[in-house]
């Protein structure tokens, strides 16, 4: 028989999603048929598989001791293999980590599996050199990104220190109490220089692309909504505000590419050529604007409401495409 306790950062949990979390190697059918006889117990009592756990339930298992050993991905020294590089801290409080992710990068492992230098493991290595994270002492959690942007975006990205922090970060971003604004570069310039545009997307699985469509959508679509404003024009290519008001995987590139200004040095939704040669290979936007808005319940949050994040002008390296360093501070400047 073993024993778990509940810590802070279980608690809240169904105990089926605990255990599967805790124990991942424990498969489901043998999850649910210990329920069922009695093999799995809360505080000594029958456990129930939608039962909500407290913070010092103690949970006895009657279950092989083969579960219970630890999975690499818990190991220390798989965590401390991903610490070459220093994430780029923009905020950071006992509850949250607002991160800066170049270019380049990826927030989560790629498809492959490989999770080498991904902002997920450089932002756990950095909260374990700091003492706020120990991946042997905690049981289901983990520091967590609540939001993810395109491995050739650059910009903000949002970290949980804590399972509390995770839940209500989760709910504010599905309740749209966050506003999220980004900085392009296209080519051309929209016909109305300002607008909300709406639509509908449709992404294919097997070429990893979308598709906008204005009218008539097939089935299993999404309506998307951007707003955007451009700010100036030089040399054919605009530099445009957007406001991610829905956030649909590609949404931005494809919508804005829809409307026949594609991101400058963006083949995938536009020709780059002249991107390319001109030193831009990947799409130029970058998440630079994080506004904690919280119009309802801000759950531990309170004391952002009314916050504004954003990128240093000077870390965004396509903005010299639109002038000096003090041209365009002042141009972003004007639309605070």
């Amino acid at each position: 028989m073993h024993e778990m306790t509940v810590g802070v950062n279980d608690a809240g949990q169904r105990l089926d999603k605990f255990l599967q979390k805790a124990l991942p190697g424990l498969p489901a059918s043998l999850l649910y048929k210990s329920l069922r006889t009695k093999k799995i117990k809360v505080n000594r009592k029958r456990g129930e598989p939608g039962q909500v756990l407290a913070a010092g339930d103690v949970l006895q298992l009657f279950l092989p001791d083969e579960f219970f050993v630890r999975p690499e991905e818990r190991n220390l020294q798989s965590l401390l293999a991903h610490t070459t590089v220093q994430p780029e801290v923009l905020y950071e409080d006992e509850n949250l980590i607002l991160l800066y992710k170049p270019q380049g990068v990826s927030v989560h492992a790629d498809q492959d599996g490989e999770p080498g230098g991904t902002l997920l493991l450089q932002m756990q290595a950095y909260l374990y050199r700091k003492g706020e994270y120990d991946p042997l002492s905690e049981q289901s959690f983990a520091p967590a990104l609540c939001n993810r942007i395109d491995r050739n975006t650059e910009g903000i990205v949002i970290g949980a220190k804590n399972a509390a922090a995770l839940r209500d970060m989760n709910r504010l971003i599905r309740e749209r109490a966050l506003s999220k604004y980004y900085l392009c570069a296209v080519n051309g310039t929209p016909s109305v220089l300002q607008g909300v545009i709406t639509g509908y997307l449709c992404k294919d699985e097997r070429t990893n692309q979308v598709r906008v469509y204005d009218h008539h959508p097939p089935a299993g679509a999404k309506r998307i909504v951007t707003g955007y404003r451009t700010l100036c024009t030089v040399s054919g290519r605009s530099l445009l505000q957007v406001h991610l008001i829905t956030g649909r995987t590609h949404q931005i590139r494809a919508h804005l590419a829809h409307i026949g200004c594609p991101l400058y040095g963006d083949g995938k939704y536009g020709v780059n050529r002249g991107a390319r040669r001109a030193g831009y290979a990947y799409q130029c936007l970058v998440a630079y604007r994080l506004c904690f808005d919280l119009p309802g319940d801000p759950g531990i949050f309170g004391y952002l409401k009314g916050r504004v994040f954003s990128v240093p002008p000077e870390r965004i390296g396509f903005l010299h495409l639109f002038g000096d360093g003090k041209t365009v501070a002042q141009l972003l400047e004007s639309v605070q």
